[in-house]
């Protein structure tokens, strides 16, 4: 499992909110869905993202894509300083900054929202309802605003989504999940390779030769039972030696990032499956409950029990088909 990989294994999509967005100037809508993730695509005139923490707005033209990286809400506008004249809340709720509901005067179809059947701007909009916890080191990489304009990065995907977005096939919803998992593959394979990136020292460390096959191991086989010298033997260098080049090159020890991707992954499983807190615990490497549940607490706050609990009683985002309710991520815009 390579970084990029097993990072992204957190936040798949599954029935992920995805919508076409057709306006019409003078427009601006208002995200504060809190959603974790979100992607837009311009695929006929353009957008301007402007974001509560970025200091300048983002221009989207077409081909561009853009991912937004929650809970932060921002706008997306024909123009930087319009007036916003629909506001999307949490739960996909869709209404005027006056509380009025826009939720059908705006339906103009399957997947698809705005206030004009032809407007001059068109956007493809993806949204990620809940990131997984094994995402969150990735979420934590990225910027607020990730941007890749049109000529730095060829992707034949836009097209797939844009042709499939507006389809109500059995099974669409598992199709479209599938096209905006490798539509955010590509963007964030493309932006880390990009020397301004700034990428995370985790993906560059799985670069280098020694560290690089450590983090593998302790990605791949989390529930070994992993010692800095055990770890430091398997890839061919002293006990210190590894610990200094794994420090300098992730930014932290090896142990402490074992510990925070044995905690993850439990959170996932937790959130995924309904197998038993002891049966998680062997299968992340805790010799049982007691242990998984100390860890937990110490480090999240809650027991896996409540963090199981506070996930199930979290509304489910509704199904595609009614597109308004889901535009929660109607705007959402990389940097």
């Amino acid at each position: 499992m390579d970084a990029l990989a097993g990072l992204l294994d957190g936040p798949r999509a599954r029935g992920a909110f995805l919508l076409r967005m057709v306006m019409e100037p003078p427009w601006s809508v208002r995200i504060e869905d809190g959603a974790p993730l979100c992607l837009m695509c311009v695929t006929r005139g353009e957008a301007w993202l402007v974001h509560d923490s970025a200091t300048e707005p983002v221009h989207v033209r077409p081909g561009d894509i853009a991912i937004v990286r929650g809970p932060e809400a921002y706008t997306v506008t024909d123009a930087p300083g319009s007036t916003p004249h629909a506001l999307i809340g949490p739960g996909g709720t869709c209404h005027t900054l006056r509380g009025e509901p826009l939720d059908l005067s705006m339906k103009l179809g399957v997947r698809t929202w705005g206030n004009a059947t032809d407007g001059s701007s068109t956007m493809l909009v993806g949204t990620y309802g809940m990131a997984g916890e094994v995402g969150r080191r990735l979420l934590d990489a990225l910027p607020d605003v990730l941007h890749l304009p049109a000529d730095a990065w060829n992707c034949p995907l836009l097209p797939v989504l844009d042709d499939e977005i507006s389809r109500d096939d059995p099974g669409q919803s598992v199709v479209l999940d599938r096209v905006l998992d490798l539509l955010l593959i590509a963007a964030l394979r493309t932006w880390f390779s990009r020397p301004d990136a700034a990428a995370p020292g985790w993906y560059r460390a799985m670069g280098d030769p020694v560290v690089g096959r450590a983090l593998r191991l302790l990605q791949n086989e989390p529930a070994h039972p992993w010692t800095v010298a055990s770890l430091a033997a398997q890839c061919g260098v002293s006990r210190a030696a590894l610990a200094r080049r794994f420090t300098a090159l992730v930014g932290e020890p090896p142990m402490a990032y074992l510990a925070d991707w044995r905690l993850s992954l439990a959170a996932d499983r937790l959130r995924e499956t309904d197998a038993t807190v002891e049966s998680i615990a062997r299968q992340v490497g805790y010799g049982g409950s007691f242990a998984l549940s100390t860890a937990f607490k110490r480090v999240r706050g809650v027991s896996p029990q409540e963090h199981r609990a506070g996930l199930k009683a979290r509304p489910a985002i509704e199904d595609n088909t009614e597109p308004v309710r889901r535009s929660r991520s109607a705007v959402a815009q990389p940097s």
